[in-house]
């Protein structure tokens, strides 16, 4: 599944990420998104983008193609 699915208040795991430029995964995983941590979508903007989600007790705001780069598996 990807973060870009979840609505608002669900909470999911990261599981994995598609294959993307290795920089871009680098920065990704500089801002938390490591596996197995846990995130939740507090809030999605009424095009869908960008997606507001907490993660490591931190806010992070996710347009939809940086998105598209995690696979996550709901809580």
């Amino acid at each position: 599944m990807k973060l870009k699915d979840l609505k608002s208040g669900q909470s999911a795991v990261v599981t994995g990420y598609e294959a993307t430029d290795p920089a871009y995964r680098s920065k990704l995983l500089a801002m938390g998104l490591t596996k197995g941590s846990v995130l939740t979508v507090t809030k999605v903007a009424p095009l869908g983008d960008p997606v507001k989600i907490e993660v490591r007790g931190y806010d992070l705001s996710l347009r939809k193609a940086e998105a598209d780069a995690l696979i996550v598996e709901c809580a």
